[in-house]
């Protein structure tokens, strides 16, 4: 059973002290990060009202906030969408991500301790596991995490919130142009990453770092695998 199919059941009107919005906000940017949503995906507010048991207010809030990292578009009196990045659009997606990233390598580099040092390593034996047992989702949210938690070990707040944006824009961007969905050796390069930051070693980091991005950007054409617009079977994970 994956790591998903094992999480429970989150009570939207019970977030603890996370907000309404806060929790609808993270199912649908796990949602895109896992490549569940599909780029182009009508985000229907009534629908996603009742999916996750809460008002079209809240659910408006939770689009604004995606809308603001650029991962949906609000279009005036047609609703909201997922974006689609064009090709042009993702050349500047990943080139963004070689700034961001070579900064972020840089600073955790600087900074990391051993106990940052296991819980990155604690996550890509998460990825890895999931890749192996088949759970593709699961392990390309991981993925996607293993560089959000580098953003936030460099303890920048402008680049992490910047970093949030981008890695959600790749994973729509690869949802549409990856050659070759079922080949994943992320695990491999995150793992190499982590001993030349271990050792502090920036350069070897860096150049790490980089080649990993060029293996994503070589996977990439216009023939990506569609996805489910389906918005019901997407959260299924949510619904009763």
């Amino acid at each position: 059973m994956s790591q998903l199919s094992e999480m429970k059941k989150v009570d939207i009107k019970k977030g603890g002290k996370k907000t309404q919005d806060d929790i609808v906000y993270a199912h649908i940017f796990d949602a895109i990060l896992e490549q569940r949503l599909a780029p182009g995906t009508k985000l229907n507010e009534e629908s996603l009202g009742e999916i996750f048991g809460v008002s079209r207010t809240i659910i408006r809030r939770a689009l604004s906030r995606l809308s603001y990292e650029q991962v949906v578009v609000i279009r005036p009196n047609r609703g909201a969408v997922v974006a689609s990045p064009s090709i042009e659009d993702t050349r500047g997606i990943l080139f963004a991500r070689r700034v961001v990233e070579k900064a972020v390598t840089e600073l955790v580099c600087d900074h990391a301790d051993n106990a940052q040092i296991e819980q990155l390593k604690k996550c890509v034996r998460a990825e890895q596991t999931c890749f192996d047992s088949g759970d593709r989702a699961a392990g390309i949210r991981l993925s996607g995490e293993f560089h959000l938690l580098l953003a936030e070990m460099a303890n920048n707040p402008p680049l992490l919130s910047f970093q949030r944006s981008l890695v959600s824009l790749s994973s729509l961007a690869i949802a549409q142009y990856e050659s070759n969905a079922k080949s994943h050796c992320s695990y491999d390069e995150h793992f190499e990453l982590i001993d030349a930051i271990a050792k502090g070693d920036k350069n070897l980091a860096v150049q790490l770092m980089m080649h990993h991005l060029d293996h994503i950007q070589d996977k990439l054409n216009l023939d990506g695998d569609a996805a489910t617009s389906d918005l019901k079977a997407i959260f299924a994970n949510v619904c009763k």
